[in-house]
């Protein structure tokens, strides 16, 4: 098919839209892509039209968009055009498992990375194929089907080429040490963090760092690590994110952390000052981590021996993880109810 030149103001406007996303202004950025793929398309390029609807759906999960980002993708994911059709219908899959992790759809994202994994395999854009693994990992572990993650966690291991770029070399063994956390393996899981550390650095992606920061101190408080590496975990990701801005989500999260290094310090009347200020904002927050911040609640409540509140939040916890497809956090929320005298 022929393919027209697009007009001056379509690279002004995806220019506009790269722009914003460099500056972490990702609702901006996903506003100005919508812009640039409805001139992409009047012009009649297919492939950048696709390329700017892909962008617009990326920039939607980093803005905390799940469900917006999730109707996108499931778009591509159906018609996708103007790129090779199994490439752009795999990276549409991968943001589409991404977008459904994120409002709690943890079985129909594990699906959508599965597709993702299988598309990208074998004469497939091996970067891809890493992200769509990755992706697949993390819905698996949420879910907690944790042996079919470590599984996987083990294989994507031992096929992490030098074809992938450090820092999604990085990425990978972030969410490997993420499951091992998970499935108890807590030596394990300290290893893989530390060779992800390795491929992050804030001069690089102080992004990328943040998020870092803040998912392995989370991972090493559920663990009941809480020595001095975690607290500068906790402290990196804080500071990083002040200097960044951040998604509503990633403060959420960073008052999640702080909350839980004080109740394992000792502290739970400050784990529920610190917790309990994420809730003017709860509808906007997924299922899981809405889970995660009742859990806390409850068992910080149970320390200061406020029975009523406690059994009360452990029981949102258990439901919230229900809803997100959970069910082996919803028992251990359960557990801790049972212990409450």
């Amino acid at each position: 098919m022929h393919q027209r030149s697009v007009s001056p103001s379509y690279a002004a406007a995806e220019l506009e839209a790269r722009e914003y996303r460099t500056s972490h202004d990702f609702r901006r950025a996903a506003s100005s892509a919508r812009v640039a793929w409805e001139m992409a398309r009047n012009d009649g390029d297919l492939t950048a039209a696709w390329a700017m609807r892909l962008f617009q759906a990326e920039n939607l999960l980093d803005a905390g968009d799940f469900e917006a980002c999730a109707e996108l993708a499931a778009e591509l994911v159906n018609g996708a055009t103007g790129a090779k059709a199994e490439d752009a219908r795999g990276k549409a899959n991968i943001l589409l498992a991404k977008a459904r992790q994120g409002a709690g759809m943890l079985g129909q994202a594990a699906d959508a990375a599965r597709m993702a994994a299988s598309l990208s395999s074998g004469a497939g854009d091996v970067e891809d194929n890493v992200k769509a693994r990755q992706a697949l990992i993390a819905a698996l572990a949420e879910s907690g089907r944790l042996e079919e993650a470590w599984n996987e966690s083990l294989l994507l291991a031992d096929d992490i080429s030098n074809e992938v770029d450090d820092q999604l070399v990085g990425k990978a063994y972030w969410v490997i040490g993420n499951v091992a956390f998970l499935c108890n393996k807590v030596i394990e899981g300290l290893e893989y963090h530390e060779l992800a550390a390795e491929t992050f650095s804030p001069a690089r992606n102080l992004d990328i760092w943040a998020k870092f920061n803040k998912a392995s101190a989370a991972m090493r408080l559920a663990a009941d690590v809480a020595d001095a590496e975690t607290l500068r975990c906790i402290e990196r990701a804080e500071l990083a994110t002040d200097v960044i801005g951040g998604t509503e989500e990633d403060h959420i999260l960073l008052k999640l952390n702080r909350g839980h290094w004080n109740f394992l310090a000792g502290d739970p009347a400050a784990a529920v000052e610190t917790v309990g200020s994420i809730f003017p904002v709860a509808e906007k927050i997924s299922p899981q981590i809405l889970g995660e911040a009742y859990l806390l609640l409850g068992r910080s409540h149970g320390a200061l021996g406020d029975t009523a509140e406690a059994r009360k939040n452990l029981l949102e916890a258990a439901d919230y993880f229900e809803k997100s497809g959970a069910p082996q956090r919803a028992e251990q929320a359960l557990e801790f109810l049972r212990d409450v005298p």
